[in-house]
């Protein structure tokens, strides 16, 4: 069985400039939680065999409300890590979706990247927006955007 892939760009984080810290632990804002708690809504109706995140904070908040919703455990990959590279995260794709349908959270050049190699899209994408990928015979066929849900 194989599910469309939702590649996920994380919701509105802090300014990057702004932030001190490391900048995997920066975390969402308050409008990127109402994004993340909206995805609730977005998920609800998708047989999601299971939700991937990169490890940065900001990734697995977007994620969180929907795990919980969902009551699937919520999988780190390094694939889709904002230093990750464009085909590990093709390779990710591809063995995901031959599972069933998956929600990928990621950073926008990893979603940007993507889209781009696949030629179902193009350019920066808005914080929060996703793809929904539609993968046949282990390869991306097409894909849609959905803007941020919030």
């Amino acid at each position: 069985m194989t599910g469309p892939i939702y590649l996920v760009r994380h919701a509105k984080a802090g300014h990057r400039e702004r932030w001190t810290d490391d900048d995997e632990l920066r975390p969402l804002t308050k409008k990127g939680v109402q994004q993340a708690e909206a995805l609730v809504e977005l998920f609800r109706d998708q047989p999601f065999t299971r939700l991937i995140s990169s490890r940065y904070v900001r990734c697995v908040q977007t994620f969180e409300p929907a795990a919980a919703a969902l009551d699937l455990p919520l999988q780190l990959h390094e694939a889709l890590a904002e230093e990750g590279a464009t085909e590990p995260a093709l390779e990710l794709i591809r063995a995901v979706a031959l599972l069933g349908s998956t929600a990928l959270s990621t950073h926008g050049n990893v979603q940007q990247e993507v889209i781009e190699a696949v030629g179902v899209g193009e350019g920066e994408q808005l914080k929060g927006s996703t793809w929904v990928l539609d993968v046949r015979a282990g390869e991306v066929a097409g894909g849609r955007y959905l803007p941020p849900p919030a």
